[in-house]
């Protein structure tokens, strides 16, 4: 029997989004209802609202876009990790956690930050030198319940330039609440947008039980 989570954030009017950031807008360009063959619409949105992935470029000028990244980055093993801690962790946190085997990395922090679902408040981010020793594990992708990989407050957003530029992707703002910890089969894939920075996803978790 095959388990399968949906732990992306629904896209809707009035969700969170990080402060200066678009609303999420869906509109009608044609409606049924009005006369039309079918129902038409448009969202209007930024490419870091809800559940999405961050590619080099977010931080990079020179850095690949989301196209250009390869898709079998998004697709195979995670090992879902939970965090009890409040705030950040470093590298001595992560180097207790068992890495045999692990490609791609999802942290899940208990208790969840207030600041979930995009908003700036506190939340579970990574210290540099938890952000270099994730790097430094060879990982495809590293992925967090929170908002972001980096401290609220973080000005210069190191830990993203630090996983981003080492070749890991960044998955972020994941619903994995009541999802238990352990190994998974992970499905994320971005929208191929030319020279975008990010891409909102479907991220699914799947496990054979």
């Amino acid at each position: 029997m095959t388990r399968f989570y949906d732990i992306s954030r629904t896209l809707e009017a009035g969700m969170a989004v990080w402060p200066g950031d678009p609303e999420f807008e869906l509109t009608w360009f044609t409606r049924i209802r009005d006369g039309a063959a079918a129902n038409v619409s448009a969202v209007r949105m930024g490419v870091h609202t809800g559940t999405h992935l961050d590619a080099p470029l977010h931080v990079d000028d020179a850095g690949r876009d989301i196209a250009r990244l390869p898709v079998g980055d998004f697709i195979g093993p995670a090992r879902l990790f939970r965090i009890a801690a409040a705030g950040g962790i470093g590298a001595a946190e992560l180097a207790v956690l068992d890495w045999r085997g692990v490609e791609r990395a999802l942290f899940q922090w208990v208790p969840h930050g207030p600041g979930a679902g995009d908003s700036p408040g506190p939340y579970g981010f990574f210290h540099d030198d938890g952000a270099r020793y994730l790097a430094g594990k060879g990982l495809r992708l590293v992925g967090t319940g929170e908002p972001g990989v980096d401290a609220p407050s973080s000005a210069g957003l190191s830990a993203h330039r630090i996983l981003l530029g080492g070749g890991v992707a960044i998955l972020e703002n994941l619903r994995l609440e009541g999802v238990p910890p352990g190994d998974y089969d992970l499905v994320c894939l971005p929208l191929k947008i030319a020279g975008a920075e990010g891409s909102p996803v479907r991220a699914v978790l799947r496990r054979s039980v």
